[in-house]
């Protein structure tokens, strides 16, 4: 997936997808146009007030007092309604692009929840936080800045240019000789702000990428001493992002001022001009002072729009990054609709079943076994025998290459997603707990009421020092669960996965990170928990495996061997090997 996308047009088809969005808000979106306009026409008409106040009421031999007040009254109403239209538009616009926002953050984060462990495991964790956050950021600035403005300035402009030649059509043509050296600084404006914005963009990412890694993992930097080179590589990558800001800076630095140039040149040659109309009595004075203002106006929504281009590129290139992830279609199709027969009685088995995470390289090669209903099964064997993509596929985290995987005789591809994992709940060697309360992780969807979720935790042994901490099952945890030692967040695992009471449990080596006073109490957990369920349990550690039902040996993804701990070291094949190598290294 591409990480930086800088486009160099406007892309009509991320345009139209975009403003697809904004059916919803459609009324607000009709009504903030309406305001614009009226807010536009208010403005061109202030000028045309003050033209005809000037020379029809204070520039004649009789000065029509009553006829100025009322001009003087409708230029205050124009003045005020203008400023409640503006207000109008530019709050709806903000609604509308708030509302936008928000339901493109929900149907990104609902879209990429759903897509596979092998999409999300090769797409950067800071990549997908900034298209959901930072991206769908930019889309709201093409609402709330682009949008209104650009559709305000071209109606603006036009306004400007047909009032002009409606004052004085010799005046307004010497106007519009004067245009075309503007609109060419503002394309080259446009095309050197493209690429400042370019080489910004890609110095925040790479700032971005470089925080999010090493503040990951300060630990590791930490311990080996690397504070000092790590300091030196951010302040590199720091300094580039100062030198693309100032270059941008640079940019629009020059093109402001040289804007103001060419308004101040502009208006020069009509004072000229005009001034000569004025005294020559071909040009009246109120009309040279409203082109004098209507040049003001008219000039300010070029360079509004110029600068504004940057943020439309922007946005299209912001669109672009969060249609191409809502675009990516590697997730886990959950069309499955037959029901398991209550009881479910957790009957598993593999049926000549082939996996591999990458195209050429297999994990698991036919594998076929079966575990029956209650019973607790062991997989074993060497590190990248395949254990834990079992556990993967059986809740499936991934999809099979070919084969079936079975749970009481019906395929899981035929199942309902929510259903199968339901079924079958494993406990992970790797804890992750969510910040937020124990009750919060222990319920994760459970909806169980306050005595449920005590009655999972005493099950899984976890209530007695649960009780202990500040506010009991709402103590609130620190990300990582960091204010917790490693064997809690261990029995808050199990009893997150009691509170669910599947049928089927996959212990994934849980226990191979529990300190030595927790044991006891976790292996009580451990009996709860595989109690009258279909058991499969994965471990590296023998020991926690020899009383297991029966014992399935895996070599390079195949069942080299299968039955109880005192079969398999009477055979003395694989699994004899690997139990003499743990018992010699413990002793």
């Amino acid at each position: 997936m591409k990480e930086e996308v800088i486009v160099n047009k406007i892309d009509l088809e991320i345009l139209k997808r975009l403003l697809a969005y904004t059916r919803p808000y459609l009324l607000q979106v009709i009504t903030a146009t309406a305001a614009l306009l009226i807010a536009t026409g208010a403005e061109l008409l202030m000028p045309v007030i003050m033209q005809k106040a000037i020379d029809s009421d204070i520039l004649v031999s009789s000065p029509d007092i009553a006829a100025l007040k009322i001009k003087g009254l409708l230029y205050f109403f124009l003045l005020a309604g203008g400023l409640v239209f503006s207000f109008l538009q530019v709050y709806l616009m903000a609604y509308t692009g708030q509302g936008v926002m928000e339901d493109i953050r929900l149907k990104l984060y609902n879209h990429t929840v759903r897509q596979s462990l092998s999409f999300l495991g090769q797409t950067p964790v800071g990549s997908l936080v900034s298209r959901i956050t930072n991206d769908v950021e930019t889309l709201n600035e093409f609402f709330t800045s682009v949008a209104a403005s650009v559709l305000k300035d071209v109606s603006l402009i036009a306004g400007v240019l047909v009032t002009i030649f409606f004052l004085n059509s010799k005046l307004a043509l010497i106007t519009v000789l004067t245009v075309p050296p503007v609109f060419i600084a503002a394309k080259v404006f446009r095309l050197q702000a493209r690429e400042a914005y370019r080489k910004v963009r890609s110095s925040v990412s790479a700032v971005n990428a470089f925080l999010s890694e090493h503040i990951a993992g300060m630990d590791i930097v930490q311990m080996f001493g690397k504070g000092t080179s790590v300091r030196q590589l951010f302040q590199k990558q720091n300094g580039k992002l100062l030198k693309a800001n100032l270059a941008e800076l640079y940019v629009f630095a020059f093109f402001r001022p040289l804007m103001n140039l060419f308004t101040s040149v502009t208006l020069g040659i009509v004072i000229y001009f005009g001034g000569n109309g004025v005294l020559h009595h071909s040009l009246s004075l109120g009309v040279l002072i409203a082109f004098i203002s209507l040049i003001q106006k008219f000039y300010r929504p070029i360079l509004d729009f110029a600068e504004k281009f940057t943020i439309l590129q922007s946005a299209m290139a912001g669109g672009e990054r969060v249609f191409t992830l809502m675009d990516e279609s590697d997730s886990i199709e959950d069309t499955g609709e037959e029901t398991l027969l209550q009881p479910v009685k957790g009957e598993l088995e593999f049926r000549d079943v082939s996996f591999s995470y990458r195209k050429g390289e297999p994990v698991l090669r036919n594998l076929s076994f079966k575990v029956a209903p209650g019973e607790t099964a062991a997989l074993a064997g060497y590190t990248g025998a395949g254990k834990t993509t079992i556990a993967n596929l059986l809740t499936r985290m991934w999809e099979i290459d070919s084969g079936e995987i079975l749970l009481d005789g019906k395929d899981i591809r035929s199942l309902p997603l929510e259903t199968l994992r339901r079924t079958i709940m494993p406990v992970q060697q790797d804890v992750f707990l969510f910040s937020g309360t124990i009750r919060g992780n222990i319920d994760m969807g459970s909806g169980l009421d306050d005595r449920g979720i005590e009655h999972a935790a005493r099950l899984a042994q976890a209530h007695s020092f649960i009780e202990k901490l500040p506010g009991g099952y709402l103590f609130t945890l620190n990300e990582g669960a960091s204010n917790i030692s490693t064997g809690q967040r261990q029995l808050i695992s199990f009893a997150r996965a009691l509170a669910r009471n599947p049928r089927v449990i996959i212990l994934d080596e849980a226990t191979g990170s529990i300190d030595t006073e927790t044991e006891k109490r976790i292996q009580k957990a451990i009996e709860t928990l595989m109690e009258n369920r279909t058991s499969l349990v994965i471990a590296h550690r023998l020991s926690t495996i020899r009383h297991a039902d029966r014992i399935l040996v895996l070599s390079r993804g195949m069942l080299v061997e299968e039955g109880t701990h005192d079969e398999l070291l009477r055979q003395e094949g694989l699994y004899y090997n690997l139990y003499k190598l743990q018992y010699d290294t413990e002793n």
